[in-house]
């Protein structure tokens, strides 16, 4: 495998470069997204639409965990793409390892709370009725399983501040395939249900931890570790904070948004209606994994050259960025659009042996599944803007503007609007409040775009012309 080295990140070409980090990205993030998919597809086929529904549930505590680590992880990582930028190397082995000790310390705690909680947590985020029995079955083996996943999570980007995308690729890839393989053994032949999907996910967080300890402790990292890199340093701690606080709140604001969606389309049609948003919920994860493909490979390009004071290639990158990811993004509203009762299809089964509470759900959620898709993809070819606009401002550490802008969609305009449009339009205002979000968040992350590309980039390129 070739080794591409950080220094690659401030003097190859933008397009090229941007191509080189966000395929493996995308690639990677392709398979993790199908081994959701493709879970609940086995867990609909094989146990049941409430079971995906119960899946549903139990994905946005779980996520929150893991999205600790994700926070921890992106946090360093524009502190260590800009201190590889400057040449300032301690600097990154330090932020490295007080992002290992960090992760470690809250994910533990976050688990223990998790499983204190778990019978008050599984009915707040709408796991009522006959969704709480899987539900608290799948989320107990699960969470065990969390902090490698939030570790996971973390050192996946450290792997592409580095600059090595095919390695952070097969990170993403070796657990999703063993998961997805683990899946029909322990569904499928052991028939242990509910269990047996659960246990499939954990160990596929064991194996992507394995493989990424086994990466920094081979050749191919730059960051080799001692003991005193995992002593905690308040400074390192809060610039990681306040850069990783974009990505927990973005997350935070995920799971508020799962646990109203869950409550609203409970009361609206019951473990069905649940059973929809589960679909759509997956396909939001799955379909879109090419834009965020082009906005990962995008952040140690923007972080790092920031840091070397590049800013032509600095803007380039965002330019070339929002082309990319415009242009899959239209693809994928395309296939949406055209295919959407096909997609919802493929997570349900006909079997003989299905009660018929079950095929009742099925026909409920063949009904409801297309046209909500169509409504919640509406506007998908222009969030290419608000992504990577949001992923700039964190690249180069401004950390209150990332914050803001990241919340700006589900946090400033969605949540409002699935709180007001349901009580006038029923199950049509939960779903048309995609699309109007999408273009609000759209057009204030590109006003502050426009204006940050105007004042700071374009004004220091005629200062440090290359």
């Amino acid at each position: 495998m070739t080794r591409v080295l950080s220094d690659q990140l401030g003097t190859e070409p933008i397009g090229k470069l941007l191509i080189k980090q966000a395929v493996p990205a995308s690639i990677g993030i392709l398979v993790m997204s199908l081994n959701i998919l493709v879970d609940s597809i086995f867990v609909g086929n094989w146990i049941g639409s409430i079971a995906i529904a119960a899946i549903n549930v139990v994905l946005p505590v779980s996520f929150f965990i893991a999205a600790l680590g994700m926070a921890i992880g992106i946090g360093g990582s524009s502190i260590i793409s800009r201190a590889l930028g400057a040449e300032n190397k301690p600097k990154a082995l330090k932020t490295f390892g007080n992002q290992i000790t960090i992760t470690l310390l809250l994910t533990v705690v976050m688990v223990i709370l998790g499983l204190y909680y778990v019978d008050d947590l599984i009915p707040a985020f709408g796991g009522k009725g006959a969704i709480f029995d899987p539900a608290k079955t799948y989320y107990t083996i699960v969470l065990y399983g969390v902090p490698f996943l939030a570790l996971c999570m973390m050192g996946n980007t450290v792997i592409r501040a580095e600059g090595k995308p095919k390695f952070a690729m097969n990170a993403m890839i070796i657990p999703s395939v063993g998961n997805l393989l683990l899946d029909y053994i322990f569904i499928y032949v052991f028939d242990w249900g509910m269990a047996g999907a659960a246990w499939a996910t954990t160990a596929g967080y064991l194996l992507c931890f394995a493989y990424i300890v086994y990466f920094f402790l081979s050749k191919d990292s730059e960051l080799k570790l001692r003991l005193p890199h995992f002593s905690l340093n308040g400074p390192i701690l809060k610039e990681i904070t306040s850069l990783g606080i974009v990505t927990l709140s973005r997350q935070a604001v995920v799971s508020i948004t799962y646990l109203l969606m869950n409550n609203i389309l409970f009361d609206l049609g019951g473990e069905a209606m649940i059973a929809v948003y589960a679909i759509i919920g997956r396909m939001l994860m799955f379909a879109l994994f090419p834009v965020f493909g082009v906005t990962q490979g995008f952040l140690p390009i923007a972080g790092y050259n920031y840091g070397a004071k590049k800013y032509r290639r600095v803007q380039e990158s965002i330019n070339t960025a929002i082309k990319y990811a415009a242009f899959v993004a239209t693809l994928v509203f395309m296939g949406l659009m055209i295919f959407p009762g096909e997609i919802a299809g493929l997570f349900l089964s006909s079997r003989s042996d299905m009660s018929t509470m079950e095929l009742a759900t099925n026909a409920f959620v063949l009904e409801h599944a297309p046209s909500a898709m169509r409504w919640v993809f509406a506007a998908t070819p222009i969030i290419a803007i608000q992504l990577i606009g949001a992923a700039y401002f964190q690249a180069i550490g401004k950390a209150i503007p990332a914050l803001l802008l990241t919340l700006t969609r589900q946090g400033f305009f969605f949540i409002p609007l699935i709180l007001i449009l349901p009580y006038f339009l029923g199950e049509l205002g939960v779903w048309i409040s995609f699309p109007i979000s999408d273009v609000l968040a759209t057009l204030v992350t590109g006003y502050y775009l426009n204006k940050e590309i105007k004042t700071t980039l374009v004004t220091n390129q005629e200062d440090l012309p290359e």
